[in-house]
């Protein structure tokens, strides 16, 4: 099997378009596989250490507003079309995924174009200006939420998967558990809070966290707080101007980044994060209670309609972005770890979100998609 995935920018289109690589290359380890990407973004970091090629051409997102800059990004993206036609009949590949954001449009719509069988996979729920403009043009696309469904109107056919992420639910023995907690010098007698905002950190949610420090809110609870290493100097800094020393705060634990992430949300009893769709998709696999503060200012609000599935299961509380301050968010964090029912409700809500084989179902719609087009040609 011959296949080309476009993703680009951001992990929550990147990682999905790796899980769905890994699964090709399981099923059929002869499979040859590219992606196509820009210069710009993680790509350039995640495809390669995955171990796959990556071509690139230019792509932008398009605005309407009127300016030089956006008429440079038009006509760059332009050209991208005929970078993504030249990639695309040099590899000849037998389905051309992609995996959302604006990469996208040059890839499918070259590949429909050549008549190629072309599958995108859509993360959000509230799905992106790409996949519904590009819907009528592709032949399957597989949805993260079931409200996104509805919202792709123009599809000619959609199929709910899921979202492939690699954190899922463990099930640790007591002993287990109190030597994680140990190793992070937390106390296993006390909940504990897991605040994190992506990879980079939210620098609201960071303002919000220190005013709890420093205002010694979390006497009867523990923050577990992973800055983004971008921001880690800066809170470092900060509490210092209030005389408080990071690595010696009661009931806090404050990390650049964490890396055994998996560990980390399974021991936690309470996620305070960003509402990326991988973040939804990953609390609903482990079953854990959140407060989502959707990242305010991207394309349709997708972090809020993201951040909606698991509150209208109610297993999360929403905190829109500028109303976060410190009191209240201790007041929620309180209101739900010191409920041990509530905790267990939300949990068991949050799991029925979950899709189970994730992958295998994927796999399964593109294999679905190629036989039917090799039925077609007869």
């Amino acid at each position: 099997m011959r296949v080309i995935i476009a993703a680009a920018g951001t992990g929550g289109h990147i990682n999905p378009g790796i899980a769905i690589a890994n699964k090709i290359k399981e099923e059929n380890k002869d499979s040859k596989i590219i992606f196509i990407g820009t210069t710009r973004g993680l790509e350039n970091d995640l495809v390669p250490r995955a171990g796959y090629e990556l071509k690139t051409i230019d792509a932008y997102g398009l605005s309407k507003e009127i300016s030089i800059e956006n008429l440079k990004k038009m006509l760059k993206t332009f050209k991208g079309l005929g970078e993504a036609k030249k990639i695309i009949k040099e590899f000849k590949p037998d389905i051309v995924i992609g995996t959302g954001g604006y990469i996208c449009g040059a890839t499918i719509t070259e590949a429909h174009k050549l008549k190629i069988p072309t599958l995108l996979h859509e993360s959000n729920a509230f799905p992106g200006k790409a996949v519904k403009m590009l819907a009528p043009k592709t032949d399957t696309i597989l949805v993260s939420f079931k409200d996104a469904i509805p919202r792709i109107p123009k599809a000619k056919k959609i199929v709910y998967t899921g979202t492939p992420v690699k954190i899922r639910k463990k099930e640790y023995t007591k002993d287990e558990k109190e030597k994680i907690i140990k190793e992070l010098k937390l106390n296993p007698e006390k909940p504990i809070i897991l605040i994190f905002g992506g990879s980079q950190g939210a620098q609201k949610i960071n303002e919000a966290i220190l005013g709890i420090i420093s205002n010694k809110l979390n006497k009867e609870y523990q923050l577990l707080w992973a800055t983004g290493p971008k921001q880690y100097d800066i809170i470092k800094e900060k509490l210092e101007d209030r005389n408080i020393n990071m690595d010696y705060i009661e009931n806090t634990k404050i990390v650049p980044y964490i890396y055994n992430m998996e560990e980390v949300m399974n021991i936690s009893d309470l996620i305070v994060s960003r509402s990326g769709a991988m973040t939804i998709t990953e609390i609903s696999n482990l079953g854990k209670p959140s407060i989502l503060i959707p990242l305010p200012n991207v394309s349709g609000d997708h972090q809020t309609y993201n951040a909606k599935v698991l509150e209208n299961e109610k297993a999360a509380i929403i905190i829109p972005d500028n109303e976060l301050e410190a009191i209240s968010l201790n007041k929620q964090i309180e209101e739900i770890v010191f409920d041990p029912k509530r905790v267990e409700e939300m949990g068991k809500n949050a799991h029925k979100v979950s899709t189970e084989n994730v992958e295998e179902k994927i796999y399964k719609e593109i294999k679905k998609l190629l036989d039917e087009k090799r039925e077609v040609k007869g």
